[in-house]
């Protein structure tokens, strides 16, 4: 999930070489946190969330098949 995650965020924004993706598992709960330069924090979030939200979406769907609860955050550097 974590790469997925990485793939998306980079296609996003103009500096992907600042992107980092942090995954922390606790039991059956992930952390990924998303740290982009603080000028494409306004492209990941998208109009009104939507692309944080997508994001989510799609994070949510493959952690299905894994049991498992995800969230996603975002944070700019």
């Amino acid at each position: 999930m974590k790469d997925l995650v990485m793939q998306i965020t980079k296609a996003l924004v103009d500096h992907p070489d600042q992107v980092r993706v942090v995954q922390t598992e606790r039991n059956d709960h992930v952390l990924l946190e998303i740290t982009v330069d603080s000028e494409d924090v306004g492209k990941v979030i998208g109009k009104q969330g939507r692309i944080i939200k997508a994001i989510r979406n799609v994070v949510k769907a493959c952690a299905l098949r894994d049991n498992k609860k995800v969230s996603v955050e975002l944070g700019n550097k």
